[in-house]
């Protein structure tokens, strides 16, 4: 259910929240159409340019959530500055930063969806995902990618094709779709990558999960942009630790089978 990734860029780049990368690495061939797949994910209205989007108001009343809207007493992994609902299919991947060993997100896996989420400090007087969302589409564009604006279940997203290999070598590219909702005092972030990027049924279901995080902001003094300080779930520590004392238990009884010295056994006396 659960595993630690260790990322190998800087940590300035994996802790931005503007940051491009996706949690997943497939590609899709460059000749398969991914127009109607965007629009499907789009809904409801279809893929267009920054300039033609007419952005909404995100409605927060079905989720994310504040720390002081939710109980989460019951049934949620609590990661520090978000708490997530379990639920039957749903795995975890830890993100760590490799250098200072940090913790930086969470990748959430049902079946071949995947969906990347942290949380970050805001100010308390205006949003900042609209201005986020172009930093990200400058981005994408710097690394020969393209991007689409749209308004989705979850607000104005958009839908970035960044060029990459397929895995029999052809030319292709990795579709991420980008989510962000604003809070009081805090941002979170989502990115959409594997099916859940381009079929609806596996949006639906990582959109689902996006909008049962509670976001815990905290009462510290922040700079905008900062990342919530995240800690791996006490749960997850002890399965650790389990399984680390099981392979040590086992490995020193394969030890201690290997130093037995081998013992005669009965003889045989063939007669005749």
């Amino acid at each position: 259910m659960f595993g630690l990734g260790k990322k190998k860029k800087a940590k300035a780049e994996e802790t931005s929240v503007a940051a491009t990368t996706a949690p997943d690495d497939s590609a899709v061939p460059e000749s398969q159409s991914a127009s109607k797949q965007e629009q499907e994910v789009s809904r409801p209205g279809a893929p267009s340019s920054e300039d033609n989007l007419v952005s909404f108001e995100f409605d927060r009343s079905n989720g994310p959530w504040d720390s002081s809207e939710q109980d989460t007493d019951k049934g949620y992994l609590d990661f520090g500055s978000m708490k997530v609902k379990m639920s039957d299919g749903l795995s975890m991947r830890l993100d760590v930063e490799q250098k200072s060993q940090q913790m930086v997100a969470v990748t959430l896996t049902k079946g071949k969806g995947n969906l990347q989420v942290q949380a970050f400090a805001a100010p308390k007087s205006s949003g900042i995902w609209e201005g986020i969302s172009r930093e990200i589409a400058d981005s994408v564009r710097q690394q020969g990618g393209t991007v689409e604006y749209s308004n989705g279940p979850l607000g104005r997203q958009l839908i970035s094709k960044l060029p990459a290999k397929t895995a029999d070598g052809r030319q292709g590219f990795r579709v991420a779709r980008f989510v962000g909702v604003d809070g009081p005092r805090w941002f979170l972030r989502g990115v959409l990558s594997g099916e859940a990027a381009v079929k609806p049924e596996s949006a639906a279901e990582m959109e689902e999960i996006f909008r049962s995080i509670v976001v815990v902001r905290g009462d510290d003094p922040r700079p905008p942009r900062d990342l919530l300080p995240m800690t791996v779930p006490e749960s997850v520590v002890e399965a650790q630790q389990n399984n680390q004392q099981n392979q040590q238990t086992e490995s020193a009884a394969e030890s201690s089978k290997s130093r037995q010295v081998p013992r005669r056994g009965p003889e045989i006396t063939e007669i005749g």
